[in-house]
């Protein structure tokens, strides 16, 4: 007995919330975006961020 293989692909939509690959992308462009801003302000200022925010 032959059973047929299904010819098309369903189309799911993505997730809107939760883990999916959008969402754990714009995360890492946030984070690497961040980073560089934090090196940006010690760079300029010569203190850290911590100082520079009043914290330290």
């Amino acid at each position: 007995m032959t059973s047929t293989q299904p010819t098309t692909t369903p189309k799911f939509s993505e997730p809107k919330f939760g883990f999916n690959d959008y969402a754990e992308r714009l995360n890492g462009r946030a984070a690497m975006i961040g980073f560089v801003i934090a090196l940006a302000i010690e760079y300029i200022t010569g203190q850290g961020v911590l100082a520079w925010l009043g914290l330290r």
